[in-house]
């Protein structure tokens, strides 16, 4: 029990730092993305994105269908269809609102999750803290796109069913095959959906094939592997405060890459957040032995 315990404390310690990781990633390839709108829709993007991603996977982990329970397969393919929805979403945000804005909105679903999820006081103040930044940011007097708001709202939804069902689809797998599989039926929802909207400006423009190759992995296939790994080792509420990092590192990705500026406004909305996310890290980090650990019921 000691070993396990140990072993616990060791996995708990290096999900902020894999989070990281994860966090840079997503937004380097969500700018990747953003620059190629001036040859296609985010549509296209979505659709390719998932298409790359799905195929390399399945290449990788070469899934057997034929062990697969049926138990697995009702977790897979809802989140293939969060993984679907969450992509287009996302893609049709970063086009109307800047990347360290349209991170901030997603947030609030994961965010939402972890106050449901909350079980102490202290858990409660730092999504309540993060929250309040993600409210400011969207309130009255922001002069952000109404309709990237509202989409950043359903990308925010996708966000917190992705996070809950990530984490089952991970315990219920021992490998990659659950990602591989979920991966595949997000694109085929959406890749077909995209060829037929927007093939014909993606074969004007090949090289945006070769864009969509590292948007999918950038955004897609390292972070969802770093997001189920971390997920097996930490309950969804811990997760959800650690993505309260992802607006400030969207912001920076933003500015250097993009050389998007954000207001004074919204620069104090980032800095709640990341107050809330930095406090989340110490917390993470402490060998409290309060996060769930593998194999346990969420705390």
């Amino acid at each position: 029990m000691v070993q396990a315990a140990r072993l616990s404390r060791q996995g708990n310690s290096t999900a902020p730092a894999l989070m990281l990781v994860q966090i840079a990633s997503l937004q380097a390839g969500s700018a990747v993305a953003k620059e190629a709108y001036a040859f296609v829709g985010p549509s296209a993007l979505a659709g390719v994105r998932l298409f790359f991603s799905a195929v390399i996977l399945w290449l990788l982990v070469r899934p057997s269908l034929r062990g697969v329970t049926a138990v697995q397969w009702r977790a897979v393919i809802p989140l293939g269809l969060v993984f679907a929805a969450m992509n287009v979403a996302y893609f049709q945000v970063i086009s109307r609102l800047p990347i360290g804005v349209a991170a901030t909105v997603e947030l609030l679903g994961p965010l939402a999750l972890s106050i449901a999820l909350s079980r102490r006081l202290e858990h409660l103040v730092v999504a309540l803290l993060a929250l309040s930044g993600v409210l400011l940011l969207t309130g009255p007097g922001a002069s952000l796109s109404t309709a990237g708001l509202v989409l950043g709202g359903a990308a925010a939804l996708c966000r917190a069913g992705y996070v809950a069902l990530s984490r089952r689809v991970g315990r219920l797998f021992p490998d990659w095959t659950g990602l591989s599989l979920a991966l595949a039926c997000g694109a085929c929802v959406v890749t077909p959906v995209s060829a037929v909207t927007d093939g014909v400006a993606v074969a004007a423009h090949p090289p945006v094939l070769l864009t969509g190759l590292l948007v999918a992995l950038l955004s897609s296939l390292i972070p969802y592997a770093l997001d189920m790994t971390v997920l097996r080792r930490i309950d969804a509420r811990a997760f959800g405060v650690l993505l309260a990092l992802s607006p400030a590192v969207a912001a920076a990705v933003g500015f250097l890459l993009l050389r998007e500026q954000l207001t004074v406004r919204q620069l104090a909305a980032v800095a709640l957040v990341v107050m809330a996310g930095a406090w989340s890290v110490r917390r993470v980090g402490r060998p409290a032995g309060l996060e769930a650990r593998p194999g346990t019921p969420d705390s």
